[in-house]
């Protein structure tokens, strides 16, 4: 239940203040003095405090309020605080809400007033609440996948790729064939290695082949080998990619560029485990886990007769989608800095870094940090040596910025949430990621 902690050494405040919040259906709890207070909220779980500036008739300086609100940050400094002043402490507690009190408010208070500031901070407190469940939850599944799978070094930050590598881990031992799809540069290969690390034949050998860097008459000559004379230039017999990878995983790169011969003895394969050298009429057997990537569109490839829909279906028992690297922005900033290997980023360089769209992805990022090394040498990294399109640069501050207190308040109001608190800014996601690495707000909790 939503509970509100009232510390006032006033019996008639703190009778009335119960009152108010319990006809809303807000928990009231009171203590009389700051000492009973902070030993309640050791106790008990609260969401705002009403706390008095003055408990002492001795003076009517406010120090009491001050030391109260200060002890309160120190032990829970997310815990919203709304002041209860007279006009002698007016000052002191304007400084207090600079300090980060979430309000003050005068005695005597408006019941609306105060009762609309309890329920914005409620609110806010109850977005935040499912924030931090959200990046306890996300913490705990990523150290989950790192104690019990090999990720194979991979390096990502965001909740899309959390998705992904929990997918790949989840279908590695399941002995089915895997599809990874995602455009050029994504890291289709590498959830491809995390799939057969993880998998039953893991100490089986994962071999590699780029259906779209051969020649079509070649193709199948790699996959399914060949005998001598098969072809012109085949002057012995050769074993194929299946047989080399009997017992393990072939990881059949660019699928849509197998031609259609190349497509039939691929689907035979995946049926019965059979096909023959191109050149022989001798039947051979393997058992190979197939996994296959693609950027291209193959529902779109069987529509016009390039790329067989039996086999589709075959490729595609478990699909596994790799977004590309301006849907996941959160991975551009660890990528880079793993790339860097130890060299510095100015701010600018990594304003940059986030505002590019990054049409070559992960390998676009990787050869530009790459080149911007040899560039910079020992120094620090800086936006000339990345040498991004004038397009990707942003100025330090421009006329339509909101200034770090509207980001950091609308934030706190969307409870962390960053495509909400966009919105509310009038930015796209991009756009407030750039102004919150601007400003040092951390992206992720």
């Amino acid at each position: 239940m939503r509970t509100v902690l009232i510390i006032d050494d006033q019996p008639a405040v703190r009778e009335a203040l119960s009152l108010l919040l319990s006809l809303h259906d807000i928990r009231p709890l009171t203590a009389a003095m700051p000492e009973e207070g902070m030993a309640m909220l050791a106790r008990e779980r609260v969401d705002v405090v009403i706390a008095d500036m003055n408990f002492s008739a001795d003076t009517t300086s406010g120090e009491e309020g001050v030391a109260l609100f200060h002890a309160i940050r120190a032990r829970h400094p997310d815990l919203p605080v709304i002041l209860l002043t007279g006009w002698s402490h007016l000052e002191t507690a304007v400084r207090l809400v600079k300090a980060g009190a979430a309000d003050y408010l005068s005695k005597p208070w408006d019941d609306a007033k105060l009762l609309a500031t309890v329920e914005n901070l409620l609110e806010l407190s109850e977005n935040a609440r499912v924030a931090e469940n959200a990046r306890v939850t996300r913490r705990r599944r990523r150290e989950t996948l790192e104690r019990d799978y090999d990720l194979r070094g991979i390096v990502f930050a965001s909740d899309e790729m959390l998705h992904v590598i929990e997918l790949a881990c989840q279908v590695a031992r399941a002995d089915v064939p895997v599809l990874i799809t995602g455009p050029n540069g994504a890291g289709k290969e590498r959830i491809a290695e995390i799939v057969h690390a993880n998998s039953a034949v893991r100490d089986k050998p994962l071999l590699t082949v780029n259906c779209g860097a051969l020649p079509s008459e070649l193709i199948e000559a790699e996959l399914f080998g060949a005998e001598a004379g098969a072809f012109t230039g085949a002057t012995r017999a050769r074993e194929g990619r299946f047989e080399a990878a009997n017992g393990g995983t072939l990881f059949l790169d660019e699928i849509g560029n197998l031609p259609p011969a190349g497509q039939m003895k691929l689907l035979r394969v995946l049926e019965s485990g059979e096909f023959e050298r191109l050149g022989s009429t001798r039947t051979r057997k393997v058992k190979v886990r197939v996994i296959s990537a693609t950027n291209a569109d193959l529902t779109a490839m069987i529509r016009d007769g390039k790329f067989r829909e039996d086999l589709y279906y075959r490729l595609n028992t478990i699909q596994i989608a790799l977004p590309p690297l301006s849907e996941r922005p959160d991975d551009i900033l660890p990528l880079a800095e793993h790339f860097l290997d130890g060299a510095a980023l100015s701010d600018e360089a990594r304003d940059a870094l986030i505002a590019y769209p990054w049409p070559g992805n992960v390998r676009e990022l990787r050869n530009t940090i790459e080149r911007a090394k040899l560039l910079g040498g020992p120094g620090e990294i800086t936006v000339m040596h990345l040498g991004l399109p004038a397009v990707a640069t942003v100025p330090s501050r421009s006329l339509d910025d909101p200034p770090r207190e509207a980001v950091e308040e609308a934030l706190k109001k969307a409870g962390g949430v960053i495509s909400r608190a966009a919105r509310a800014l009038g930015l796209s996601r991009q756009a407030l990621y750039r102004r919150m690495q601007r400003y040092g707000i951390p992206t992720e909790g």
